[in-house]
């Protein structure tokens, strides 16, 4: 099988001739200029050998609605105004990705980053004002919620259709058990959350579900039990819930991400042996090896490679 045949049937619950490995990293600033940051992301794919590319969204984190800069109420998030289609946060988007497809040139499949709407407005207002506007006005938060959703359904098609990923890479958060009650999620974070995703589904059949655990605190799983996807990435050492313990589809991880964790202290063959023992324990459909999360980007990609080597020898 060639790795877009192999990801293919992997995405679909087929089985594969080897178990496809995909871990990622984000980019640092100093290389978000668009040429270097294309050269980082093919470099990346290169040096590692990766079955397939997650594209980072590096650079496009935070959401640049000018009522969002030094907002100090909730209702003046009544005041949001959509991007547009043109705008640069938008376009600068898909154009980088449509380079970088561009290079990749028919040789793998690659999915990119999209954020969910609520944490598009997190990134912008930071965790403390996100709190503050969910106590004064759930309402306003989904409202500009809503017009962020309309501005991403903009984003993910012309990352689908123009640039030609595969799929989406849709990073849910705010669900940490901590956080919001179940109630106040499905009431006012859901139904932006899905109308993205459901969208994208109009688009692509390749979709991934990111259940992202980057706070450390477990998630309210169920918050997301409906959403649909071929695949979904889960942070196994947050949640504390194994490959086939979760979610009914096609997994993706495996791997600690954090700072201490085996990928980053392990020797090759303590890494070649946590592999044997992942592919043992999902079989050969199913299943994709990678990280809970992004990988810190100062790791050596051999230790990557490590990984990579491995899993086809099984």
């Amino acid at each position: 099988m060639d790795k877009i045949e192999r990801v293919t049937r992997a995405f679909k619950g087929e089985e594969v001739d080897h178990i496809p490995v995909c871990l990622w990293k984000h980019i640092p600033p100093t290389l978000w200029k668009d040429e270097l940051f294309i050269k980082t992301q093919m470099d990346f794919y290169k040096e590692t050998d990766v079955d397939f590319i997650k594209l980072s969204a590096d650079k496009y984190f935070c959401w640049p609605a000018p009522v969002l800069k030094d907002i100090q109420s909730a209702k003046q998030l009544y005041d949001i105004k959509p991007l547009g289609a043109h705008h640069p946060h938008i376009r600068g988007q898909i154009n980088r990705t449509k380079k970088i497809m561009e290079e990749i040139n028919g040789e793998c499949l690659a999915f990119y980053l999209i954020f969910c709407p609520l944490s598009y407005l997190r990134l912008e207002i930071g965790y403390p004002k996100m709190m503050q506007f969910m106590e004064e006005d759930p309402e306003a938060v989904l409202y500009a919620e809503n017009v962020i959703a309309q501005d991403v359904k903009v984003l993910v098609k012309g990352i689908i259709e123009e640039a030609k990923v595969a799929g989406i890479f849709y990073s849910v958060q705010n669900a940490e058990e901590n956080r919001f009650t179940y109630e106040t999620y499905r009431k006012y974070i859901t139904p932006p959350e899905k109308e993205v995703l459901d969208y994208a589904n109009t688009l692509s059949d390749m979709n991934v579900l990111h259940c992202c655990g980057w706070e450390g605190i477990p998630n309210r799983l169920e918050d997301w039990a409906d959403y649909k996807t071929a695949v979904v990435s889960w942070a196994r050492y947050i949640e504390g819930l194994d490959v086939k313990e979760a979610f009914g589809r096609t997994v993706w991880g495996g791997f600690d991400n954090r700072p201490g964790s085996l990928i980053y202290t392990g020797t090759k063959e303590e890494i070649e042996a946590e592999v044997k023992r992942l592919v043992e324990a999902s079989g050969k459909r199913g299943y994709i090896i990678g990280p809970d999360c992004s990988i810190h980007d100062e790791l050596p990609e051999e230790r990557i490679k490590w990984i990579v080597d491995a899993a086809r020898k099984l």
